[in-house]
């Protein structure tokens, strides 16, 4: 059986409708958790049953450099205006020859937090901005 390696993940790229965007320095937070829900049995006190309940999706924290691409800081600012486009995406893992090894598609997303670069006259970084999205489902597809 072949050995199957881990992948990198710097070779990743990110994939909005409609929005094209530079490539992302860190894409982060993309998991759920389900509650448990524990059900006394009746009549028999000493046992419970454990079920599954709500799911609940983690936000995603894409961070890029500033560029003067406005698109994703436009997409906060429509939420700001009480305009909320909901839209699909996916986070793509490459391999070092750029084939496409793994994929996470989420659905009917939102930014609901930006954060614009700090500005340090003593540093040469890149300027970065972030914004986190609220999404309803996540899935592993690859």
């Amino acid at each position: 059986m072949p050995r199957i390696d881990p992948l990198l993940n710097f070779n990743f790229i990110v994939e909005i409708d409609g929005i094209a965007q530079a490539g992302f320095m860190e894409c982060s937070g993309f998991g759920a958790s389900t509650d448990p829900v524990e059900i006394n049995e009746g009549g028999f006190n000493s046992a419970s049953h454990k079920l599954a309940g709500r799911t609940k999706q983690n936000n995603i924290t894409l961070k890029w450099g500033l560029t003067t691409s406005l698109d994703l800081y436009n997409w906060y600012r429509d939420v700001v205006n009480g305009k909320i486009r909901r839209l699909d995406g996916s986070i793509i893992i490459h391999d070092l020859e750029g084939t496409e090894q793994a994929r996470w598609d989420f659905f009917r997303a939102w930014p609901t937090k930006w954060d614009g670069p700090d500005f340090n006259a003593k540093g040469n970084e890149a300027a970065v901005e972030t914004l986190e999205i609220a999404h309803e489902r996540l899935e592993r597809v690859r």
